[in-house]
């Protein structure tokens, strides 16, 4: 109790004590009265201790009255609330009154502004928290000197059903997902899923559990059924349904971006679990209707915190969901499989041409385009020194060479085999390769720009085959229009001895139909070079190819000059053997070495005119 309130209690005691009193006593009881207060208000003050460092704490909070806000209607909401505002917090609530002003240009300064202040305490990092609303915070995300302070904690999470597991509620949650018009890759994925996690829950329950059929190429019996990996079985199913967007709508109404969530964070030490996590939520925020669950769920501050991290793959998904939900300053959409390495935060920097990297078979975005190995550099010493060793060279070193490149790596499942493919009624050509990632990369705005494309392998097929299909519709003109040059890596524009020798080799035992389509008697790979060869001279695309000269082990049974000379020849533009494998033709030893330099200069040769504009 207070003192204040103390005294007055006191004083309501003498003050309604029986009737008034005569005249002659009155002076007598209150001065009675009077001692009486005195006395207990000194033992009152004898008792109390404050805590002055407290005192001065509260004088110096500010106390926020907010009313919540649709994301959906912020629009229409009223600037500030009622605050008390103390004197040396004007310029932070002025900060917040500046980030919620009309005028687009003075909000994206306050957000500015905002990450590169470092000098608050907690508390004043809090206001800013609970105030801004999730434009702001959104933008806090994405601006790279921003303090992970600006992020509240995520919302206490449901508790699980009781006997349930989070296996469980994420089977659950894909069964739940609508079964109809789905490609078969969607439908193999699901029903293996539902499949080895019914088996797993029976094991978990003492009965007999194995792998079998279309599952896992293992068996396990009377033993702990491998929970994470059948979650991955999940997730993976989860994926492909997430690039539909009502199957969205109804991950979000049964409770998937909570139960994501728990799942990211108890496999903190399984970065492939968090990888398909962080793929599902990007796929997600292409829906922008939802994103207000998703900054609700408390999902930007974990993915605030994840672009924190040295991996660059981690990085690199946290960085696509971020500018799929980023409205106020990116209009491109960044579909599965799209991710961009730079700039992947908010940047002054303008952004004048595209550079666009295509992996090859069993190739991927990040390590097709990492250092060579030779060198065994430990990965504590590559976080230290980037220019020693990275594990994504057009993120680490093409970016900082040349600040004005929009750099995009797109991914692709591909296989050497139908035996091990990860869904084996997914048999996609060439063809219909290249028109998917051809309307992936024009929804992230590829043909907005000046643009040079590299590729790998079976890449540049692809490329060849995109630029193809895009000069044959009119909607696709900027793609060819913008095209200064390409760089093929190892090409085989002539095909490959890897499909001949696939009766030999058993992991090529049942050739994939990508394999095929390298021979050197493929009809089509003959025709693809014959038509682009003709169109590549018309459009006047600057072209430079590098070839391998050493062979290349595959599996431990045999090696083979995967792309002789002859077949990396395009016929127009500079062809450089190099003295490295096929799958190191690409991966620079270092930075000066001459594989990236003759690259680099090929790209601002290339490019010279558009940068300086």
């Amino acid at each position: 109790m207070s003192l204040a309130a103390y005294c007055v209690i006191c004083c309501r005691r003498i003050g309604t004590s029986t009737p008034p009193p005569k005249r002659d006593t009155y002076w007598r009881e209150i001065s009675e009265g009077s001692l009486f207060l005195t006395y207990e208000v000194l033992a009152l003050k004898k008792s109390l201790t404050l805590d002055t460092q407290v005192v001065e704490r509260e004088k110096m909070k500010s106390y926020i009255y907010l009313h919540t806000v649709s994301l959906d209607n912020r629009e229409n909401h009223a600037p500030f609330s009622t605050v008390d505002i103390e004197d040396h917090e004007c310029a932070l609530w002025l900060l917040l009154r500046k980030s919620r002003s009309g005028d687009k240009t003075e909000q994206l300064e306050a957000v500015q502004e905002m990450s590169e202040t470092h000098h608050w305490h907690d508390y004043q990092y809090r206001i800013i928290a609970q105030a801004c609303d999730p434009r702001v915070l959104i933008g806090l995300a994405r601006s790279k000197e921003s303090d992970l302070r600006f992020f509240l904690p995520p919302p206490p999470l449901p508790s699980l059903k009781e006997d349930s597991s989070i296996e469980e509620e994420l089977r659950q949650l894909l069964a739940s997902l609508p079964q109809t018009e789905l490609d078969e890759c969607t439908q193999y994925f699901t029903s293996l899923a539902l499949n080895e996690s019914s088996q797993s829950l029976a094991a978990q329950k003492g009965g007999l559990w194995c792998f079998g059929g279309n599952g896992l190429p293992y068996a396990e019996s009377f033993g702990e059924v491998p929970s994470a990996t059948v979650e991955m079985f999940c997730l993976e199913a989860i994926v492909k349904h997430s690039e539909i967007s009502t199957h969205c709508d109804k991950i979000k109404a049964n409770g998937g971006l909570q139960l994501l969530q728990r799942l990211y964070q108890f496999h903190k030490d399984c970065p492939k679990v968090q990888r398909n996590i962080m793929r599902i939520i990007g796929n997600m925020a292409l829906n922008e209707h939802l994103h207000s669950p998703i900054v609700r769920s408390g999902w930007v501050s974990i993915v605030a915190e994840a672009m924190k991290s040295h991996h660059i793959m981690k990085v690199s998904h946290a960085a696509r969901i971020l500018a799929n939900l980023d409205r106020e300053t990116v209009q491109e959409k960044y579909q599965d499989g799209v991710y961009v390495l730079h700039p992947q935060h908010r940047t002054s920097q303008p952004i004048r041409a595209d550079v666009l990297f295509i992996h090859g078979l069993m190739g991927a975005a990040f390590k097709t385009w990492r250092q060579q190995d030779s060198e065994q550099v430990v990965i504590e010493k590559a976080l230290e020194d980037e220019d020693r060793y990275t594990t994504c060279w057009p993120k680490t070193w093409l970016a900082r060479d040349c600040p004005a490149l929009r750099i995009i790596s797109v991914e692709y499942d591909t296989t050497l085999s139908d035996w091990r493919a990860r869904c084996p009624m997914e048999r996609k050509s060439i063809a219909f390769r290249s028109n998917e990632l051809l309307r992936k990369l024009r929804a992230a705005g590829v043909g907005d720009r000046p643009m040079i494309w590299i590729s790998h392998s079976m890449g540049g097929l692809l490329v060849k085959k995109m630029l193809l299909e895009a000069s044959k519709k009119p909607e696709m003109s900027t793609v060819i229009n913008n095209t200064r040059g390409i760089i093929f890596y190892s090409v085989p524009h002539h095909g490959s001895h890897l499909a001949e020798y696939s009766v030999n080799i058993r992991y090529l035992l049942f050739p994939s139909l990508e394999v095929k389509e390298l021979s050197k008697d493929s009809p089509a790979l003959k025709a693809l070079q014959d038509d682009f060869l003709e169109f590549a001279k018309d459009k006047n695309f600057q072209v430079l190819s590098f070839v391998e000269t050493l062979p290349t082990y595959i599996g431990s049974m045999i090696k083979l000059h995967v792309v002789p000379v002859e077949s990396a020849d395009l016929g127009i533009g500079d062809l450089i053997p190099v003295d490295v494998n096929h799958l190191n033709i690409c991966k620079p030893k270092k930075k000066d070495a001459f594989l990236y330099q003759r690259t680099l200069r090929f790209i601002r040769e290339t490019l010279a005119k558009d940068l300086e504009n």
